[in-house]
């Protein structure tokens, strides 16, 4: 679908919501119409009604705070590409292609450092081999973690990535 904005930017997030909630009291035949305002053409037939609300409430939010950034479009991208294949799923995880094999990772945890190790087919850790940090976490701790964030992973992308724009 093309990019389009709409003319009339929301100025406020109050008013962003105000406008959200209005599309909810819309008629189809009013929506309908709300989207070739936006849009400049028609809805697409088949669209039911729930999908036009969203897709023209998406539409508010990314001319009052911009669109996704490009990593997250790529990861969309290649979603949409899969068609099921459950076999690709790891190239969605944007962690997993981005740890290089050879990477030591190290966490502190009940005043031990744990180091792992990243391989082609897994996490090293303790003279054992697991398929995921999150498996790595849970031995660790006892409890269930996410992998990446324990290791801090996710902490350091965010920070990364907000430091670079």
């Amino acid at each position: 679908m093309a990019r389009v904005t709409i003319n009339q930017t929301p100025t406020s997030q109050k008013s962003l919501d105000a406008e959200i909630v209005s599309l909810r009291d819309l008629s189809f035949k009013e929506l309908k119409a709300r989207w070739r305002t936006v849009f400049r053409r028609e809805a697409p037939a088949h669209v039911p009604r729930h999908l036009l609300l969203r897709t023209l409430a998406y539409r508010l939010q990314v001319n009052a705070f911009g669109d996704l950034d490009e990593d997250a479009k790529k990861v969309l991208d290649r979603a949409a590409s899969l068609n099921g294949d459950q076999s690709r799923e790891a190239d969605l995880n944007p962690m997993a292609t981005n740890i290089q094999q050879g990477t030591i990772l190290s966490r502190e945890w009940n005043g031990r450092i744990h180091r792992v190790a990243v391989l082609a087919g897994g996490f090293a850790w303790n003279g054992k081999t697991y398929p995921s940090l999150s498996k790595v976490a849970f031995e660790i701790t006892g409890t269930r973690w996410n992998g990446p964030r324990f290791f801090g992973l996710r902490d350091k992308t965010a920070a990364m990535s907000g430091a670079s724009s």
